[in-house]
């Protein structure tokens, strides 16, 4: 696929299986992560340490028992004077630890979001004061997605953009969340624009859950334009 990688070689252990029943909402039986030694985060640590300014940073997913919960924090605080743009999507605590060094966007769901307050939070108009409670804490830009209830975005300008889910049928829904975040970030790369990388997120991530595997770009395209319709 051209995809360049610069894995660490762990001493023990080895990639997590997850198995996704498809034929059930929602269930799914994931692995253990391996056991990540002291000398490993050094290598992690060593690697981050050539991010620069302007270069994105995606902290993404659980992490492994083995590792502490301010593991996302900790790798943004040692880069804050680097000029490294920071994406978050993790929940409770690995979330909220990092909110303190200004994220530029976090993207919990509805159901992350509620546990986080506490609360229950079904509908788009339900989220936006939380997501306002979570920028009141340091956060840029907060995306919620919302499965087949849609999405909402508060941006660091003080708007609010909100979208039904996109008509289509649900293929598989695994992914959906990171092809959202991929798709903002594509969004605004092209046109610093928080409405359209809104978009573009929105677009991308259900053009991958109405796929078999990972959207195509003319899959994305065609949700996008129906979106823009």
């Amino acid at each position: 696929m051209g995809l360049h990688t610069d894995f660490i070689r762990v001493k023990e252990g080895f990639s997590r299986i997850n198995v996704k029943l498809k034929d059930y909402d929602g269930t799914e039986i994931n692995g253990m992560g391996p056991v990540i030694d002291s000398d490993s985060v050094d290598k992690l640590y060593q690697k981050l340490d050539g991010l620069k300014e302007g270069d994105i940073l995606v902290l993404a997913g659980s992490i492994p028992k083995c590792l502490s919960d301010s593991i996302y924090s900790n790798m943004m605080e040692r880069l804050q004077s680097k000029g490294v743009w920071f994406v978050v999507d993790a929940t409770k605590d690995l979330l909220v630890n990092v909110l303190q060094y200004h994220p530029f966007l976090i993207k919990p769901n509805n159901h992350e979001l509620g546990e986080i307050f506490n609360v229950t939070l079904e509908t788009r108009e339900s989220v936006v004061p939380y997501a306002k409670k979570l920028q009141e804490q340091g956060a840029r830009n907060v995306l919620v997605s919302m499965a087949g209830a849609g999405a909402v975005l508060v941006d660091e300008t003080g708007g609010v953009h909100s979208l039904p889910a996109p008509a289509g049928k649900l293929v598989n829904a695994v992914g959906a969340g990171d092809s959202m975040v991929a798709g903002f970030l594509a969004g605004w790369s092209q046109k610093q624009d928080y409405d359209h990388a809104f978009r573009m997120g929105v677009a991308t991530g259900s053009a991958s859950a109405f796929s078999e595997f990972l959207a195509t770009k003319s899959e994305v395209e065609q949700v996008f334009a129906a979106l823009e319709a």
